[in-house]
């Protein structure tokens, strides 16, 4: 006789649902310059310096420096992100589809900010006429064939003290997972002969030492083959122009049987605008 018992054993079902691994929030927002504007561009104006000279006589000439001024211009764009749910598949599921996407939506929309804000710092910027302007071979520290060092660390920081960076401006150094790995096996990081603010946290990883607030983000460009650009920078390095945040709209749509749409969306440009306040450090991945 067949074994049947086995059909009808019962299944159980979570009541909630298990976002996979990933990032939620923006790590890099709140270290840029932001502009809520509603333009198709928008211009971050620079005056250059002005050097004062001597005044060796009496009635001499008023001097006319023509100190230089100069533009960056952040083009918005907008991303967006969106799922489909039926009417039948709520009625036949414990858990709310239609809340999880938009929880999902939300998260992917906040690593897009990430990624522009990325892209800005280590890619070309844009002038006031639309040109491109390279990143600077001077801002850059490490050609990738070592990881990240103690030396590498103190020469980032002699370059902002080269471009004349108030030692006072908050500067954040945003590193991958592996040079936080790496970071935790420095002495000079870790040891309370050298830094007394006992850096280690919670978290497994250094937040804070040499004078930067430490972000570990896994979005970070590779420039060739187990390489990555690391890079340095103050709130002054990147214009971040938002037109619109992020917004979601849960709507059904009559022309697909009444399904639920879910989508969400937001409008935004990043551009460096100071290159003197951003440096770059291409580091090796192989720790």
């Amino acid at each position: 006789m067949a074994v049947t018992i086995d059909q009808v054993y019962v299944q159980t079902y979570e009541s909630i649902v298990r976002h996979l691994a990933q990032q939620g929030t923006t790590r890099l927002r709140p270290w840029v310059m932001e502009k809520s504007v509603q333009s198709e561009a928008h211009n971050w104006e620079r005056l250059g310096k002005a050097e004062a000279v001597q005044k060796t006589t009496r009635k001499q000439a008023t001097p006319d420096n023509e100190t230089e001024w100069s533009r960056r211009q952040s083009v918005p764009q907008t991303w967006n992100v969106g799922d489909t749910s039926e009417v039948e598949d709520i009625v036949q599921m414990i858990v709310d589809p239609n809340s999880n996407y938009a929880m999902a939506h939300g998260k992917g929309m906040r690593r897009a900010h990430d990624d522009a804000i990325i892209e800005a710092a280590v890619g070309s910027s844009r002038d006031g006429t639309g040109s491109a302007v390279n990143f600077p071979a001077g801002q850059v520290i490490g050609d990738g064939s070592t990881a990240i060092t103690y030396d590498i660390v103190t020469a980032v920081t002699e370059k902002f003290m080269a471009n004349d960076i108030d030692p006072d401006e908050p500067k954040v150094m945003v590193i991958s997972p592996a040079q936080a790995r790496k970071l935790l096996q420095l002495t000079e990081a870790t040891s309370g002969d050298y830094n007394s603010l006992k850096p280690l946290t919670a978290k497994g990883y250094i937040e804070s030492w040499m004078g930067y607030s430490w972000v570990v983000s896994t979005r970070l460009q590779a420039p060739d083959t187990g390489e990555v650009d690391c890079f340095a920078m103050t709130r002054r390095a990147i214009g971040f122009q938002m037109n619109k945040d992020i917004w979601a709209r849960i709507e059904q749509d009559p022309s697909i049987s009444f399904a639920w749409r879910i989508y969400c969306a937001s409008t935004f440009g990043a551009i460096r605008v100071e290159d003197e306040h951003i440096v770059k450090v291409t580091v090796n991945e192989t720790i």
